[in-house]
């Protein structure tokens, strides 16, 4: 029997959201509704030296204005870290990951979402053994990496992209999941977090499609079956350049100052120039 539909909103607190953020959560709520679905709102602040309490705020006020309606409960990653853990440990036993040293940079560029401007280069193998080692009393104040046993080529079907690969080991490498200041990367954090809330559809910028096949090892090493993907396309400004939070006059919190109505704001994010050559989404 298929399972009820499942999605998320995955807000990260570290600045105001922006018309490109309410692009991806209204596809996310309306796809919800087509599905007669549940909509779950998780909080991604895991940055801790970033977020910021006003920002988690802003993002819940911003989202209902847009009309978005989610469960009642929220889920914030910051209290979640014992599933993180625990994930971890049965990654470690399986003989998936190990310890590295490299690059203070790589850690920081796991530290929140990626996107193509500051994607993790692919490791050169420095502290990678030569073979899979068991660690019976992993540190968690170490880096720890994914073993990428050797290169493979990985699918998947996207729902508003088409067809995507790439292949492991040579468009990307072992990457980070564990980071020494005792918090997870992203991709675990979020592979986690979609594997035990239930999500059967992940919608989500197209900025985040690599990620997709990271989480793709991290779910199968885990025993467990990705979810449908779905990535939007993203929204650029008026130079053609991907909208980031660095963009407040397109912060939702500005365009209602400016009165702009939530009608309006749903126009305006459904209308703005997209990135990735105008794809049309399948329905």
């Amino acid at each position: 029997m298929k399972p009820a539909y499942r999605s998320r909103l995955a807000p990260s607190p570290t600045g105001y959201l922006h018309l490109g953020h309410a692009a991806t959560f209204l596809a996310a709520g309306q796809r919800t509704e087509a599905h007669q679905g549940t909509l779950l709102l998780r909080i991604d602040d895991l940055d801790s030296e970033r977020c910021r309490p006003e920002f988690t705020q802003a993002a819940i006020e911003d989202l209902q204005w847009l009309g978005i309606r989610w469960l009642d409960t929220s889920y914030v990653q910051s209290e979640r870290l014992g599933f993180y853990r625990d994930a971890f440990t049965k990654l470690i036993a399986s003989g998936w990951l190990y310890p590295c040293t490299c690059s203070r940079k790589e850690v920081a560029a796991a530290l929140s979402a990626p996107h193509p401007l500051d994607e993790e280069p692919v490791y050169p193998g420095h502290c990678r053994p030569a073979t899979p080692a068991s660690y019976s009393n992993p540190n968690l104040k170490v880096n720890w990496r994914f073993r990428i046993p050797r290169p493979e080529l990985l699918r998947f079907d996207d729902l508003c992209q088409g067809a995507q690969q790439a292949v492991a080991a040579s468009d990307f490498g072992d990457f980070l999941v564990w980071r020494k200041d005792g918090f997870p990367s992203y991709q675990l954090a979020s592979a986690v977090d979609d594997m035990l809330l239930g999500i059967t559809e992940v919608v989500r910028g197209a900025d985040l499609i690599t990620s997709t096949f990271r989480q793709i090892l991290l779910w199968r090493a885990l025993g467990h079956t990705a979810p449908a993907m779905y990535h939007c396309p993203l929204l650029a400004d008026e130079t053609g350049q991907r909208l980031a939070k660095r963009h407040q006059a397109l912060a939702l919190r500005t365009l209602r100052e400016q009165g702009v109505s939530p009608d309006e704001a749903r126009q305006l994010a459904a209308s703005a120039p997209k990135v990735a050559a105008q794809l049309a989404c399948k329905t």
